[in-house]
């Protein structure tokens, strides 16, 4: 089966699995396992910022962050196709105990001219805006990117209004690879950032939540609040530091196997339209998706219907330039 539900089907190389068995390990609750405090400072280096938590999810390092930037009745604001607001379980309202404060974005990107009037006035009927996180690439956008200039206004206009500025950054090295910035750029523009690395780059667990010295430290209690303290992750971190060594170049691959199927989508008389690629999401819409689905999967393909109307394709490291002729030629077959 050729898999394109999602780039978390990815599964360790065989040199990924290697670094793991050869991974020194200690407790890391201590802050004692060598593998895990690597992986952080690495991390932390690789952005400019000060610390990094190492996590089980990305939606604990979201949690978390939510958690340290807010207060209980505060409120946060997003965009209203968020992986923080759609996907996490409602956390942020039973972890975080705040209320979203929800902007409609085009492909999932907010504007800082949207923001203007979206913080609430100091009014005891209303609850503080407290923190801006904005999610690059946008999962719900299709794998949109941020422009650098839009970024920096947001930073600019966060501390201006004295708000945290968080990104979940689920893939952000996707967005990294396809943008003219880099990471030093980003640990510039936010208080805080999450990081994944069991998506395109192939880890098999974790993700990793940047910081300020005294943000991570409150960050560290949240993740033992939420049950997120693992002992001897060494062996999981030595995975995701393997994954930022060796697996960021390629990632413009995926990219590229991305357009090809957009581009193939695009000919066939039963899809109606296809979203613009940025990175390795693909999106586009049809007649029925689930019976669609149906239908590429019983001839070897897997995707995901995300909507009565839409299809989601995503690339990634273990989808070669083979498989994306393959599937083209499956898309192809269905009339």
């Amino acid at each position: 089966m050729i898999e394109l539900r999602s780039d978390t089907f990815t599964l360790p190389s065989t040199e990924m699995k290697q670094a793991m068995m050869q991974a020194p390990l200690g407790d890391d609750v201590f802050g004692e396992d060598p593998s895990v405090n690597e992986l952080q400072e690495y991390s932390a280096q690789l952005f400019g910022m000060e610390a990094a938590l190492f996590c089980p999810s990305g939606t604990m390092t979201n949690q978390i962050a939510m958690m340290v930037h807010t207060k209980v009745g505060d409120e946060i604001i997003c965009e209203q196709k968020a992986h923080v607001f759609k996907y996490e379980g409602g956390g942020m309202m039973s972890n975080a105990f705040a209320s979203p404060k929800l902007i409609r974005g085009e492909r999932g990107l907010i504007q800082v001219e949207q923001l203007k009037g979206a913080i609430n006035p100091d009014d005891p009927h209303f609850p503080k805006t407290r923190l801006l996180c904005i999610e690059n690439t946008s999962n719900g956008g299709g794998g949109s990117v941020y422009p650098k200039e839009s970024l920096k206004k947001m930073a600019a206009f966060c501390k201006e209004n004295k708000l945290a500025y968080h990104l979940d950054g689920a893939r952000l090295f996707n967005a990294l690879e396809a943008s003219n910035y880099d990471a030093k750029f980003i640990g510039d523009q936010f208080n805080s950032v999450s990081i994944c690395l069991s998506k395109g780059l192939g880890a098999p667990v974790g993700s990793l939540l940047l910081g300020s010295q005294d943000f991570i430290k409150e960050a560290i209690r949240c993740r033992k609040r939420l049950g997120g303290g693992m002992r001897q992750a060494g062996m999981l971190a030595a995975a995701g530091l393997y994954a930022l060594k060796n697996h960021i170049g390629r990632l413009n691959e995926d990219h590229e196997n991305a357009q090809q199927l957009a581009n193939c989508l695009a000919e066939l008389a039963w899809v109606k339209a296809v979203q613009a690629v940025e990175t390795n999401i693909v999106i586009f819409s049809c007649e029925n998706p689930a019976q669609r689905v149906e239908e590429l999967k019983s001839k070897g393909l897997l995707c995901l219907a995300v909507s009565d109307a839409e299809i989601r394709m995503v690339t990634h490291l273990n989808f070669s330039s083979t498989d994306c002729k393959e599937a083209q030629n499956i898309l192809k077959s269905i009339a």
